[in-house]
C-alpha cells in the first residue's frame, strides 16, 4: 500500500500554506514512547497532560513533546526535563528555555499571555531565560500518529544528529503527515515539508544569518494558512529573505478566496490574492485514512505591490 507521503510527493502537492498554526510553541521533554495524542498517551502523567491541553485551548499556544533522537526504550521518568517556549510573530519573536524536575510546574504558566507574546510567566513559573544556543530543528517522528512520520522523520533526525547538527529534537506532531518528513525551525517558527538534511541545515544556517529559507517552506506558524502562503509569495516576488521584516497586516474575505495584505518593516505593502483549491485527484491525507480526500491547498493568484496612495484602500 502506498504511503501518504509517497503519493503526495508523486502528485507534486504544494507545501506552501500548510503549516500548523501557533503564535507560541511550548515544548516539554518526554522520553519513551508516544501515542496518537501524545500529551495523554505517553508516560507523561495522564491527568497533567489533560490539564495542559485544557489550559492551552484558544490561547494561541501549541504544546508538543520532544525527545532526543535515538532509541526510545523507556528510561523511566527523567530527573530533569528540558522545556522551551517560542513566540513566532515576526518582529516580536523570542525563544526561552528552562529545565524542571516537575512538569506540573507548567500549569503555573499564563497561557493567554504566552500566546500574546508575554514570556514573564515562563520566567516566574520555571525560571526560564532567553535561549542563547544553536537554533532548534524539531523533526516530527510520531509513528503512532502516522507511520510516514516514523519511517521518514526518524532517519532524518538521526542523520542530522549524527552529522553534528546541534539543537535537533524529535517532536510529537507538526501536522501534515503527507509532507513527511516535516520540520519546525525555531526561533523563527517556519515549518518545512519533504525535508532533507541539506535543506534543514540550510534553514538553520539561515537563522544564524538572520534570513529565511523558502525552499520546501510550509509557512510561518504565526499566520493562518492564507497568510502563510501570501507571505512566502511576497518573499519570492520581492526577493526579500531577511527574517522579521514581513508581517501579515490584514486578511479579508473567507474561503475560498482571501485578500491578504503583507507589510514590510520599511513601509512597503503588497496585496496578495489567495484562493483555496482542492488537491486532485483524491489521495490519502494520512496513512490511517479510511477514505481518500481532496485536501485544501492555498493557491496564490496574484501579488501586487501597493502604491502609497493605495495603502488606505
Amino acid at each position: 500500500m502506498s504511503r501518504c507521503a509517497t503519493v503526495s510527493r508523486s502528485l507534486d502537492e504544494p507545501v506552501s500554506g500548510t503549516a500548523a498554526t501557533a503564535t507560541t510553541w511550548l515544548l516539554l521533554e518526554q522520553p519513551g514512547p508516544w501515542g496518537v495524542k501524545a500529551l495523554t498517551s505517553s508516560h507523561l502523567d495522564h491527568a497533567l497532560g489533560r490539564a495542559l491541553e485544557t489550559a492551552a485551548e484558544r490561547t494561541g499556544v501549541r504544546i508538543a513533546l520532544i525527545r532526543r533522537p535515538g532509541r526510545h526504550a523507556d528510561p523511566g521518568r527523567p530527573a530533569v526535563r528540558q522545556v522551551y517556549a517560542a513566540h513566532t510573530v515576526p518582529g516580536r519573536g523570542w525563544l526561552h528555555s528552562a529545565t524542571t524536575r516537575d512538569p506540573g510546574r507548567l500549569l503555573g504558566l499564563d497561557f493567554a499571555a504566552l500566546g500574546a507574546g508575554d514570556h514573564r510567566s515562563f520566567g516566574t513559573a520555571l525560571g526560564g531565560r532567553p535561549y542563547r544556543g544553536d537554533p532548534l530543528a524539531l523533526v516530527c517522528t510520531n509513528g503512532k500518529r502516522d507511520r510516514c512520520c516514523a519511517l521518514l522523520g526518524r532517519p532524518l533526525a538521526t542523520e542530522l544528529a549524527a552529522s553534528g547538527v546541534r539543537g535537533v529534537w524529535e517532536v510529537t506532531h507538526l501536522g501534515g503527515h503527507r509532507f513527511a518528513p516535516t520540520v519546525l525551525v525555531l526561533p523563527y517558527g517556519y515549518s518545512y515539508g519533504r525535508a532533507e538534511a541539506h535543506t534543514v541545515k540550510e534553514a538553520l544556517h539561515g537563522v544564524q544569518e538572520g534570513r529565511v529559507v523558502v525552499e520546501g517552506c510550509r509557512g510561518c506558524s504565526a499566520w493562518e494558512r492564507p497568510g502563510q502562503a501570501a507571505e512566502l509569495a511576497v518573499r519570492s516576488a520581492a526577493g526579500e529573505y531577511r527574517a522579521g521584516v514581513l508581517s501579515v497586516v490584514r486578511t479579508e474575505g473567507a474561503a475560498p478566496r482571501w485578500e491578504v495584505t503583507v507589510g514590510h518593516a520599511d513601509g512597503r505593502r503588497w496585496r496578495v490574492t489567495v484562493a483555496q483549491g482542492a488537491s486532485l485527484p483524491p489521495r490519502p491525507e494520512s496513512c490511517g485514512a479510511a477514505v481518500l480526500g481532496t485536501p485544501a491547498r492555498m493557491d496564490v493568484v496574484a501579488v501586487r505591490e501597493l502604491r502609497p496612495t493605495a495603502l488606505a484602500s
